[in-house]
This record gives C-alpha cells, sequence and structure tokens, in this order.
C-alpha cells in the first residue's frame, strides 16, 4: 500500500512552498507523485512544481471531489499506474473540502491500494484575528480535519499571532497528533508517518452544499489538459463558487511580457489571490501574491526551455472586472 498524505490549507497559506520542501527532502531512492488540485481553471501550481524531483498531475476548476470524484479518481489512477510511487502527496484547492476527499482514499478500491496517514494542514497565524477566516465554514473544517497543525510563516508573525495559534491548537479534544511552527513551507518528513485519526468538524454537509459552478462532467474530466486553440495567442478560463471568483488566462509561449510593468500590475491588485509563471523580458519568472503582497522569483535555466505557456490565475471574493483586467494584463506585452 502506497503511504499518501493531504497537505491542505486555506488559499495563499503556502502548500505548494510546502510540498516543493518536502520534495527536496525526500529519501532519493524514492519516487513520489503529486495530485495537485486548484479553483481556477488554469493550473499553475502544476508549473510551480516542475522544477521538483516528482511526478505532478493537476486538475484545476474546482474540488477534485465534485462530478462524483471522477476527476481526481482518473488523475490519481493515472499516477499510480505510470508512475508505481513510493508516496503520494495531494494538495487540495485552498477552497477545498478535505473530509470528502479522506472518504474517497479510504473508500472502495483505495482502501487496498493506499496506506492514508496524516493531514497536515498550514495555517497562517495571521489570519487568527481575521473574521474573515475565523468565521469561513471551509478554513475552520481544514482545521478541524488536519492530524497535525502547522504554522507557517512565523517569521512574519506578532507574539500575539503566535499565541493565537497557540490557543488554536490547545482548544482542541482530543488534542491533535502535533502541532509544528515553520517559516517558508520547511515541513520535516517524519511528520507525514503521524497516523491518521477520525475528526469532527464543524460544518459537515458543507461540500456537497457549496460545490463551485461546473459546467459539464465532460470539461471537468479533461480540464487537466487544457490546451490552446490552434491560431489563438490566448485564453480566457473562469471559475465561481463557494463565494469566491476566478479568472485564469494562458499565453503561447512567444509572447512575451515586460517585467517591470507585470511586476507593478500585480503589486496593485488588490485581490484574495494572483499566481503566475510567465515569460518576460527578464526571464521566466513566478509570480506569487497574496492580499496585495507580492513575491517573485525566476525559474531555473532547465525549466525555462520546457515552458509550455505562460499562466496567470486571479482569485477573490467580489466578482472580477475580467475584461478590464484583461486588457491590463495586454497592455504589458512586448510588443
Amino acid at each position: 500500500m502506497i503511504p499518501t498524505n493531504i497537505i491542505t490549507g486555506f488559499l495563499g497559506v503556502g502548500k505548494t512552498t510546502a510540498i516543493k520542501h518536502l520534495l527536496a527532502t525526500k529519501p532519493a531512492g524514492e519516487v513520489w507523485s503529486v495530485l495537485v488540485n486548484e479553483f481556477g481553471e488554469i493550473g499553475i501550481d502544476g508549473a510551480l512544481l516542475k522544477e521538483s524531483n516528482a511526478h505532478v498531475r493537476e486538475v484545476p476548476g474546482g474540488c477534485i471531489c465534485c462530478v462524483a470524484g471522477l476527476p481526481m479518481k482518473m488523475a490519481l489512477n493515472m499516477l499510480i499506474a505510470r508512475t508505481k510511487p513510493d508516496r503520494i502527496l495531494i494538495e487540495p484547492t485552498g477552497l477545498g473540502h478535505p473530509e470528502e476527499i479522506i472518504n474517497t482514499l479510504t473508500g472502495e478500491y483505495y482502501d487496498t491500494v493506499l496506506d492514508l496517514r496524516a493531514t497536515l494542514t498550514l495555517v497562517d497565524p495571521r489570519k487568527l484575528s481575521d473574521e474573515r477566516y475565523t468565521g469561513n465554514a471551509t478554513f475552520n473544517d481544514q482545521i478541524a480535519v488536519a492530524d497535525v497543525l502547522v504554522a507557517n510563516k512565523i517569521d512574519q508573525c506578532s507574539p500575539l499571532d503566535r499565541a493565537n495559534f497557540d490557543d488554536l491548537v490547545a482548544s482542541f479534544t482530543p488534542p491533535k497528533q502535533a502541532s509544528f511552527a515553520v517559516e517558508q513551507g520547511a515541513l520535516q518528513l517524519p511528520w507525514l508517518d503521524y497516523p491518521r485519526q477520525a475528526h469532527t468538524l464543524t460544518h459537515p454537509g458543507l461540500h456537497a452544499a457549496a460545490k463551485p459552478n461546473r459546467l459539464s462532467p465532460q470539461r471537468e474530466l479533461y480540464n487537466a489538459a487544457i490546451k490552446l486553440p490552434e491560431g489563438k495567442e490566448y485564453l480566457r478560463r473562469e471559475n465561481s463558487g463557494q463565494g469566491f471568483y476566478s479568472c485564469g488566462w494562458m499565453f503561447q509561449p512567444a509572447i512575451v511580457f515586460d517585467f517591470n510593468q507585470l511586476f507593478g500590475w500585480m503589486t496593485g491588485l488588490a485581490l484574495v489571490r494572483a499566481k503566475a509563471v510567465m515569460n518576460t523580458d527578464q526571464g521566466v519568472y513566478m509570480f506569487n501574491a497574496e492580499q496585495g503582497v507580492l513575491s517573485v522569483k525566476p525559474l531555473d535555466a532547465d525549466a525555462e526551455l520546457d515552458l509550455l505557456d505562460s499562466r496567470i490565475e486571479l482569485i477573490d471574493d467580489r466578482l472580477l472586472a475580467v475584461d478590464e483586467l484583461e486588457q491590463q494584463l495586454l497592455g504589458a506585452r512586448r510588443l
């Protein structure tokens, strides 16, 4: 049976960075596979994990348990058959419901294939003072389902933030298996092997009531293989659900963006989340923004050679002015 872990947490908490850290420290002789799920229709995290020494499969477009769980099951079956992994990591969307994922992974067929171990939930302690997060049902259920709670970005936290996290950990009866505080998603390999426990959720019916809008089961099944239409420079995809809205764009790799213009535009975006992998006049860069705070990192040379397209995804809790945003983004192209 394949050891398997869910790495969950709300939007912008640093799940992808944490998984990259785990992959960088995994045993050299082992094959690891990663199943990545995103709320947006244009997948970004798969590209962000492209540099990592693992097999990655992406399921964009909402919670992977929607549409009878078929997108998740198909992607997972392909990973298992093609890569024969020694361990599987599953990164649900930050708006996903880990309870349903756990039910799928412990259900028929998978209960004889997967050894589901600890669910690790990352928390940004700074959010524990923000009612937009503490009052969010998905946020609270992601914490409730955790076997191991991890305070990430602890270097950016105040003493009050740390105290709030300690109070959160102490509030659970029975207690969590373990809790830790890290910087830059520095998860440790032994944490993956804590046992899985049963948990009581505060909103057990939330998943069924809050599924994102879908277009059709057929569109969902093949969503992971989005391709640009022939002759088109770019495409745009939108999604909504659970009070959030997303819009993503995919561009032909030959299109080059002005780095400074792109940096300035993304810095000024007042959105819950923005992330991108873009071909710029200064090379290929990853852009990652949360609540207006932007970080930028260049891709290494090998990853640049494999760039198939530029991708950007925007998420907010208000309806997006997609036409206006698109014109601003197009204005950052190098002509």
